[in-house]
């Protein structure tokens, strides 16, 4: 079985060789720039009705890297990507305007998060008023409520009586 690792890098080099961004890879299968990442890092599963498209983006796909892709990925991180500057400069952000972004989610929506499950991510580039070029990163996820644990309410408990 070949490594996590190793499949990356072949989908990297079919990316490489097809000299498409990750946006126009995007663009023509439907899917976010991010999405289109993280199918390419084995961070997310690729669905049999966007086969066709992402085959028709990067035809130099073979069939096993197509399988491969299709199958549940291992969801993971490195631990030492903190070190790379994009990566610690954006966690050093969320980490700093968190607390704000939490206290107007509680604000808006009441207590409960966004999920990271129903989700959807995208990078932009866009001119500032000053005109230099700006970066905007799009978190839109699902907003999930808190719920009260009440024994009534536990389906389980429910079933084991």
């Amino acid at each position: 079985m070949e490594s996590k690792a190793s499949m990356v890098n072949r989908l990297l080099a079919v990316k490489q060789k097809s000299g498409k961004s990750y946006s126009v890879i995007a663009e023509e299968t439907g899917l976010t720039n991010v999405y289109v990442g993280q199918l390419l890092r084995r961070q997310a599963q690729l669905k049999p009705s966007t086969v066709p498209k992402l085959r028709a983006s990067l035809p130099d796909l073979t069939d096993d890297l197509i399988q491969e892709m299709m199958a549940p990925p291992m969801r993971s991180y490195d631990p030492e990507i903190i070190r790379e500057p994009s990566i610690y400069r954006f966690n050093e952000a969320v980490m700093h305007f968190g607390e704000s972004i939490k206290d107007i989610i509680n604000e808006e929506f009441g207590d409960g998060i966004m999920s990271a499950i129903d989700f959807y991510c995208s990078v932009d580039k866009i001119k500032g008023v000053d005109g230099k070029d700006r970066v905007v990163v799009t978190f839109d996820g699902k907003y999930l409520p808190h719920s009260e644990m009440r024994a009534e309410d536990m389906v389980s408990r429910i079933r084991l009586q």
